[in-house]
């Protein structure tokens, strides 16, 4: 699970794995495979790199 900022400030955890898309819209709009979508304060650059970083621990082990 990565961590990211909701728009209102509330941190939250999501799957990654479930991320099919992350576009800037200006916001950040994360779209998952089950249709949701949300919209959090970090960068698409931001979430890129924390789904890189989340691979990394996952295959390191």
């Amino acid at each position: 699970m990565i961590e990211v900022t909701k728009i209102n400030g509330t941190k939250i955890l999501i799957n990654p794995d479930l991320i099919e898309l992350v576009e800037e819209t200006p916001d950040t709009v994360v779209s998952f495979t089950t249709g949701r979508k949300i919209i959090v304060k970090e960068s698409r650059q931001e979430v890129k790199n924390l789904v890189k970083s989340y691979r990394k621990d996952i295959f390191a082990d």
